[in-house]
């Protein structure tokens, strides 16, 4: 039986957003968002760390090599966020709110998509300040979340 380990990469990016939905009123957007509502948006240095959880190799003592998941992050994921409006630059977002929570959905996707073994992938932890953090962990996915992520 393998060895079975984590292993974790921290990325930061750039963003601007605006939570609002479109499936409410500019009336209950206002209500439920806030400040954070504001039409002219506002951005946030976000810290992405996602981990991986597989067997480790027992000739080269890694679950994946790092460098690999480096370059999936950025090609996937980073090339599209940073310093980028996610409402209007990321289409993923024209259906649904910018929040943390759904942008950790997004880099989960796009992750693993990219990824040759997408069972590897365990976490993706998005934080937008250092008091606010979503996690994902891929529950409850439909192929249609994975049709609706191209970018």
């Amino acid at each position: 039986m393998a060895v079975i380990g984590y292993v974790s990469r921290t990325e930061h990016f750039s963003a601007a957003h605006r939570l609002h939905s479109p499936f409410l009123s500019a009336e209950e957007n206002q209500q439920i968002f806030g400040k954070c509502n504001h039409s002219n948006g506002h951005g946030h240095n976000y810290v992405v760390e996602t981990i991986l959880r597989g067997p480790i190799d027992p000739v080269t003592g890694m679950i994946v090599n790092i460098t690999d998941l480096k370059q999936w992050l950025k090609v996937a994921v980073l090339d599209h966020v940073d310093h980028k409006n996610l409402d209007m630059d990321v289409k993923y977002f024209e259906t649904r709110p910018s929040t943390t929570e759904n942008l950790a959905v997004f880099i989960w996707l796009r992750l693993a998509m990219a990824m040759p073994d997408k069972s590897l992938l365990h976490k993706v932890v998005v934080s937008e300040t250092p008091k606010n953090k979503s996690e994902f962990c891929g529950e409850g996915l439909t192929q249609q979340d994975f049709d609706d992520c191209i970018v």
